[in-house]
């Protein structure tokens, strides 16, 4: 019988949001919940007066590290790790095993455990399963984690086989060391991105008496909709009356989807670690509060929110903090992230238990993923002089950044920025990562959604916006990659639209971080404006100039897919009306897929009045969608097909007509209409 007396009060219509209470030695829990991190048996950047009082019922404290400072016997003697602190409610223990996957060139497992040394004095340690447990019962946590091996999501089959196997083995040894302590005791499920892995490690692990059950080993290399997947492929073979833990996770966004899945446990380190950078989760979207923007401003940081830092002190404020580096800020934005997490989490308990939840669900899948800026997700280091190397050249220069949600210790990526309008090219992740993800991907899936007429036919890509050439390498590596001489494939035209050749000039000045152009491609592209491939049937040519200038131009060859890829709305506004829609609609061929990375409600109704059907495109980064058009209904498309729902959410949006039309469009522009267009376009009937 489980030790915390779990009890399941609601599951939403529509979903598998669950919502439900259990006891632990401390106090009761309401789920679904959020754990604010405390590795060290504290908070960064707050107190425990606060986490108290904004509804914290769990916090998160770190076996390995509490091992090694300030040892077992510390909390032997002071009575656990509420003896030390005073905390009067839940603490929940990792085992450490995370942080031992994070140390591979320090660390050797084994059957017995995990050997590694001390980053304090450099002893060395065995964390077994044992160990482990013995350490979490003198830490005196309320739910204590079992010992396991995390491996990287990707791994092959072979090494994830092996992990979770030894996994299955050290829980058993854990559930043993446990003994008749009254201390609850999860298992965690492992399997990496293999649905019958994650399958058999949930069969093992629940034949056996475990309190509750985490989802172990995912956002460690996976992309978001594979987390996504494998969260919901996993809750389905937990039992319904234990608590479901995803380690590890995540944004709002992340939980909200999680929840939705089925998980009534997250933990994650983002609402400190980001308010230490001085980003803000608020109901506006997320803010990064050292923008210029913010520097005069008198408003709180979230109207919305009761906490103490709004209403207190304004968005100016934080601004200076944040900008003078002071801790005072990083500990007034932190503390407004959690309190923002935890009413989160209240908000969508109590709409679980009055069936609202996929109302709040698809209110705030919206703007839970919006930014106050273009390119947000990016925070770009300081710039530094390095030896040999050319940073600027005409309006572009190189920036290094990390992931917005990548650890601080995660190594930077190099990108491209132009000054003039302070945007960043493939700022949501890697520019490689993120090329692949949105352009490359569309290749293939716009060869899986219409057969080619003819084979000798070719099959014709415009990219417009070249830049720095990362979607058409990551398309013509792909190609070069999977071409084989015996299937006679078709032959590819590529054609680049590019008026401001400097990006691309200056990522080729830098191949040593700049792995996309170390082709031979772009530099004779650039001499002599047409590149032939010599290992696929691949041509590249290059058109100098704006691409409206020749969108019209009949000898064009019509085009089967179209990477839209200028700068925002901000910068080349042009690119983005129903009129350039119209156009583009009226030029390319009937069987033609474009890809974009917006996912905004204007360009997307822009796109479908233009005679597009509209697809929710592949995740970036923190966008949970981006945007694919078709020129028909394509069948290999169907569960990504945006259906009436955009209709209401058009409707309830406060799109204006700058941002969707100009010239004689824009004069006759009527939201009603437009309303009344949608609602007749076959899409949406």
């Amino acid at each position: 019988m489980s030790r915390l007396n779990f009890k399941l009060e609601a599951t939403a219509e529509g979903s598998r949001a669950r919502a439900a209470r259990f006891r632990t030695l401390h106090n009761e829990v309401l789920t679904p919940l959020f754990m604010p991190v405390g590795t060290q048996a504290t908070v960064r950047h707050t107190t425990f007066d606060f986490l108290e009082e904004s509804g914290s019922q769990i916090l998160l404290a770190n076996t390995y590290h509490l091992l090694l400072r300030p040892g077992t016997e510390v909390f032997q003697k002071l009575g656990g790790i509420h003896g030390l602190t005073k905390w009067p409610r839940s603490f929940l223990t990792d085992s450490g095993g995370y942080q031992i996957f994070s140390l591979p060139k320090d660390r050797k497992i084994t059957e017995e455990g995990a050997r590694f040394k001390s980053y304090i004095d450099g002893r060395e340690y065995l964390l077994s399963p044992e160990t482990s447990i013995e350490t979490q019962k003198a830490i005196g946590s309320d739910i204590m984690m079992v010992l396991d091996e995390c491996v990287p999501s990707t791994v092959e089959k072979s090494e994830a086989t092996r992990a979770m196997e030894l996994t299955h083995r050290w829980a058993l040894r854990s559930l043993n060391a446990r003994g008749d302590s009254p201390q609850s005791l999860f298992a965690i499920v492992q399997g990496a991105c293999y649905r019958d892995l994650r399958r058999e490690s949930a069969r093992v692990l629940t034949q056996m008496p475990f309190d509750g059950f985490a989802i172990g080993g995912l956002a460690v290399g996976e992309s978001k909709e594979e987390r996504e997947e494998f969260t919901a492929h996993t809750a389905d073979f937990l039992p319904k009356d234990l608590p479901r833990y995803l380690m590890g996770v995540g944004t709002p966004l992340d939980i909200l989807e999680a929840v939705h899945r089925g998980v009534d446990m997250f933990d994650c380190i983002i609402p400190t670690a980001h308010g230490e950078q001085g980003v803000a989760y608020t109901s506006q979207g997320r803010l990064r509060i050292s923008r210029g923007v913010y520097k005069f401003s008198k408003e709180a940081l979230d109207p919305k929110c009761d906490c103490f830092v709004c209403k207190t002190y304004s968005k100016a404020y934080l601004h200076h903090l944040i900008k003078a580096n002071e801790g005072f800020g990083r500990n007034l934005v932190s503390s407004h992230n959690i309190h923002f997490y935890h009413s989160m989490m209240r908000d969508i308990r109590a709409s679980i238990l009055n069936n609202t939840f996929m109302s709040l669900y698809n209110e705030r899948r919206e703007y839970l993923a919006a930014d106050d800026q273009e390119n947000l997700p990016l925070i770009p280091k300081a710039r530094k002089k390095t030896k040999g190397r050319v940073l600027e050249m005409g309006d572009f220069e190189l920036v290094q950044t990390i992931k917005f949600e990548a650890p601080q210790d995660t190594p930077a990526f190099w990108s491209v920025k132009h000054r003039g309008s302070g945007e960043v090219m493939h700022s949501v992740s890697p520019p490689d990562e993120e090329a692949h993800r949105l352009y490359a991907e569309a290749y293939l899936q716009a060869k899986k959604a219409f057969a080619p007429t003819s084979t000798k036919a070719p099959f014709v890509v415009w990219d417009v916006g070249m830049g720095a050439a990362h979607n058409v390498m990551a398309l013509i590596h792909e190609i070069e990659k999977s071409f084989s001489p015996d299937e006679h494939e078709q032959e590819v035209h590529i054609v680049s639209f590019e008026k401001d050749l400097d990006a691309l000039k200056l990522v080729l000045a830098n191949p040593q971080i700049f792995p996309h152009i170390r082709h031979q491609a772009p530099n004779i592209l650039l001499s002599k404006g047409e590149w032939i491939s010599s290992k696929a049937p691949i041509k590249w040519t290059l058109i100098e100039g704006s691409f409206a200038d020749h969108i019209n131009n009949k000898e064009l060859e019509k085009a089967n897919l179209v990477f839209w890829d200028p700068f925002s709305y901000k910068t080349n506004p042009e690119f983005w009306t129903l009129e350039a829609f119209i156009d583009l609609r009226k030029r390319v061929a009937n069987d033609s897929l474009l890809s974009t990375y917006s996912a905004s409600t204007a360009i997307r109704t822009a796109l479908a009045l233009a005679g597009f059907w509209i697809y929710r495109g592949p995740a970036s980064g923190p966008k949970s969608e981006t945007t694919w058009a078709g020129t028909q209904n394509w069948l290999a498309l169907s569960e990504q097909l945006i259906g009436s729902e955009f209709v209401a959410k058009f409707e309830r949006s406060d799109v204006e007509k700058p941002s969707l039309a100009s010239g004689s469009i824009a004069q006759n522009w009527n939201k009603g209409d437009v309303l009344e267009r949608l609602r007749h376009l076959p899409q949406f009937k």
